[in-house]
């Protein structure tokens, strides 16, 4: 079932498209409508849904203001609207479909299978990391997934150089120049990492200790990567990064 929220700013063509999932679309579940952009960010941040429906034009602004403020959006999309004008930049946006009002039952039903399918594909690469991770016991196989609005990206957790906080979205910085943003905290990254040598130096960075190269003690000290990246560590820090480069050197 596929977590589901309608966003438009006229009441009658909520409860339309209410009528019409619950009618032609048994593959959803509705779980909140919204009025406009500042209340359909709040519902899309409390419910967490896999697919909304969208409207682009409404009272307080327009969809694409709506996901520019959720940016990596990490849900699919389908906007419907009356306007046709729209439909190139709403592709712009990948969005999964573009439906134009009055929406045809068949139409929304073909979008919403669509979206079901994308959204299955996904869970069955989530699966496959699970298990590989589950059947090898060496750490420089292991995997993380990295959901983005476009992909969904299997990155070895070795190539993670480091990870830095940008608000309530995190910027993974891999091996080879790469870097993706996804809609995680480094906090969650923290949780996850730190058994695999990943160390929190400061509030806004989450470093993979196999790439340091070295530590500078000035100006309160500064880690350096392989690559010559300086990240700051923070005060309450430094003792503990020292003791782990003690650590590494007994070993």
């Amino acid at each position: 079932m596929l977590r589901t929220i309608i966003i438009d700013d006229e009441a009658h063509m909520r409860q339309t498209l209410e009528k019409l999932v619950k009618q032609f679309c048994p593959n959803i579940k509705l779980v909140a409508t919204a009025d406009g952009v500042k209340t359909g960010v709040e519902a899309i941040k409390k419910y967490n849904p896999d697919l909304i429906l969208l409207d682009i034009k409404m009272n307080d602004g327009t969809g694409f203001d709506l996901l520019k403020q959720l940016e990596p959006v990490d849900f699919k999309v389908i906007f419907i609207t009356a306007y046709n004008q729209y439909a190139i930049k709403a592709f712009k946006f990948s969005a999964l479909d573009y439906l134009l009002k009055p929406v045809d039952p068949d139409e929304l039903a073909e979008a919403v299978n669509r979206a079901e399918q994308l959204v299955l594909k996904e869970l069955h690469k989530q699966l496959g990391v699970l298990a590989n991770n589950m059947q090898t016991e060496n750490s420089s196989l292991k995997k993380i997934i990295l959901k983005t609005f476009d992909n969904i990206h299997l990155v070895k957790i070795q190539d993670i150089i480091y990870c830095k906080s940008e608000g309530s979205y995190t910027v993974i910085y891999i091996s080879g120049g790469k870097k993706i943003m996804v809609s995680n905290t480094l906090k969650d990254y923290d949780e996850i990492l730190s058994e695999y040598g990943f160390f929190r130096s400061h509030k806004s960075y989450l470093i993979n200790l196999i790439h340091i190269d070295r530590f500078e003690k000035a100006d309160g000290g500064t880690i350096v990567l392989n690559n010559e990246i300086k990240l700051p560590v923070a005060s309450r820090k430094k003792d503990q990064l020292l003791e782990m480069f003690e650590r590494i050197s007994e070993n």
